[in-house]
C-alpha cells in the first residue's frame, strides 16, 4: 500500500504540471497570434516591389523575437515535464519488484500434460467471457480439441447476458422458464425478478400501458405469490401512480438502474450452478488470487533472505504464512492438527480416529511408531496399536480413516 501511495504522489505532481503548462502554453500561444495578428496589417500596406522601411523591419525583428522565446518557454517546460515523468518510471522500480522468480515454482507448468491443461484453462475462461474467437484460434495453434457441446452452453449464456446489457428480457425469460424445474430446485429467484422487471418496463411506458401490465402480472407472477409475496404487493401499488409518473412515486427505488446490473449477476450465478460450472472463471480466480498472496510472499522472501533462512522456505507447494484472500475466495475447509500444531495438506490430510477424534497423519504415525516402540519394550510384541491422545480409547492404526472437506 505505501508503495501505490509513493507512486500516486509522483503521478498528482504530474498531473498537476501537465494542467499548468497546458494553461500557460496555450496562454503564451494565443498572445503570440495576437501581436502577430496586430503587426499584419501594417506589413501588408508595403507594395510588392519595394523594401521594408525601418519601422516595418523593427516590427519584424520583434516579432521574430517573440516567437523564439515563446517556443525556448514551451521547448524549457516540455523538457521539465518529461523530466517529472522519467521520475514515475524510478519511483516504480524503486518501490515495486520487478523479479518475481524468488516465489515462482518452475515445475507448475512443466510437462505437456500441464501444459494441455493450462491451454484448456484459458480457452474456457475465453469462452466464459464470450471470446470466441480468441478461443478456437488458440484451440487451433495449441492443438487442443474442444467439442461443441461444451462451447455451446457458453455461447448460449453470453448472447442472453449480451441482451440483458441492452435490457431485452425476452431470451432471459424464455431460458429460465425452459430451466424452471431445476431453478426452483436450487431455491433460484431468477425468474421472478425477469417479470418484475419486464412488468416494471410496461408500467414506466406510461398510463397506456397499464391494462397490458395487469393482464401480465395476472398471467405470469400466480407461480410465485407463495414466496415472494410482498414484493408482488409492492408491485401492484406501482399500479396506483401510473397516472401520476412512477418515477417519482414512493416506489421510484424499483425503477434503479442497478437492478439490471443485479438482474446479470443472479443470471450468471444461477445459470452457472445449474450448468455444473463455477460462478468465477479459474482462470479470473487464480490470477486474483495470486495477486492478493504475492506481496505477502515476496515480503516474507526478503525478511527470510536478510536473515539468512531462505532454504526454511523449500516446500514451494505450501505456504510459509497465513494469507487471507477474503471470503469471497474460501472454498474449502482448513484442517489444523491439535497435536503438531500444522496445517493439513494433501500429503499431511486429516484422520478420523475410530473414537471421533480427528489429528493428522503425521500424528497419527509418530503416535503409533512411539506406542510401538513401548509395547515391544514391554511385550516383545509390535502391534500397530495407539491410544487416542483425547480419550482413553485403544485401536489399530489401520482403523484410522481420512477426511476429505
Amino acid at each position: 500500500m505505501e508503495a501505490c501511495v509513493a507512486v500516486e504522489k509522483e503521478i498528482d505532481k504530474i498531473l498537476s504540471k501537465f494542467a499548468s503548462i497546458r494553461e500557460n502554453g496555450s496562454k503564451n500561444i494565443e498572445e503570440t497570434i495576437e501581436f502577430l495578428s496586430s503587426i499584419k496589417p501594417e506589413l501588408e500596406q508595403a507594395q510588392a516591389d519595394t523594401e521594408f522601411n525601418e519601422r516595418q523591419l523593427f516590427i519584424i525583428h520583434l516579432a521574430i523575437a517573440k516567437v523564439k522565446e515563446t517556443v525556448s518557454r514551451l521547448a524549457t517546460e516540455h523538457r521539465d515535464l518529461h523530466s517529472s515523468v522519467s521520475k514515475v518510471g524510478k519511483t516504480i522500480d524503486r518501490n515495486f519488484t520487478q523479479d518475481y522468480a524468488s516465489t515462482s515454482f518452475d515445475r507448475v507448468f512443466s510437462g505437456t500434460d500441464k501444459e494441455k491443461l493450462l491451454n484448456q484453462v484459458i480457452c474456457q475462461h475465453m469462452y466464459r467471457h464470450g471470446f470466441l474467437e480468441i478461443g478456437e484460434e488458440l484451440a487451433k495453434e495449441s492443438g487442443l480439441e474442444i467439442h461443441e457441446n461444451s462451447k455451446q452452453p457458453f455461447i448460449l449464456l453470453n448472447e442472453i447476458l449480451e441482451k440483458l446489457r441492452h435490457r431485452n428480457l425476452d431470451a432471459a425469460l424464455e431460458w429460465a422458464q425452459t430451466h424452471r424445474e431445476q431453478l426452483m430446485e436450487q431455491n433460484s429467484s431468477l425468474e421472478f425478478k425477469l417479470h418484475r422487471l419486464q412488468f416494471l418496463q410496461l408500467v414506466s411506458e406510461g398510463p397506456g400501458k397499464q391494462g397490458e401490465a395487469l393482464a401480465y402480472v395476472r398471467k405470469h407472477f400466480p407461480p410465485f405469490v407463495h414466496q415472494h409475496e410482498t414484493d408482488i404487493q409492492n408491485l401492484m401499488g406501482v399500479l396506483a401512480f401510473i397516472p401520476y409518473g412512477v418515477h417519482n412515486s414512493p416506489y421510484k427505488k424499483l425503477f434503479d438502474p442497478i437492478l439490471w446490473t443485479e438482474i446479470c449477476e443472479v443470471f450468471v450465478k444461477d445459470a452457472c450452478a445449474l450448468l455444473g460450472f463455477s460462478v468465477e472463471s479459474p482462470l479470473s480466480v487464480c490470477v486474483n488470487v495470486g495477486s492478493i498472496s504475492l506481496p505477502a510472499l515476496l515480503n516474507i522472501k526478503q525478511v527470510m533472505a536478510q536473515r539468512q533462512v531462505a532454504g526454511m522456505w523449500n516446500a514451494k507447494d505450501e505456504l510459509p504464512i497465513e494469507i487471507d484472500a477474503g471470503r469471497e475466495y474460501r472454498y474449502h475447509s482448513i484442517f489444523a492438527c491439535p497435536i503438531l500444531r500444522q496445517q493439513g495438506s494433501d500429503s499431511n490430510p486429516p484422520m478420523r480416529l475410530v473414537c471421533g477424534h480427528v489429528i493428522s497423519r503425521d500424528a497419527l504415525n509418530k503416535l503409533s511408531s512411539g506406542n510401538n516402540v513401548l509395547r515391544a519394550i514391554r511385550t516383545g510384541q509390535s502391534v500397530a496399536r495407539l491410544k487416542c491422545p483425547y480419550c482413553p480409547r485403544e485401536f489399530d492404526s489401520s482403523e484410522a480413516r481420512q477426511l476429505h472437506f
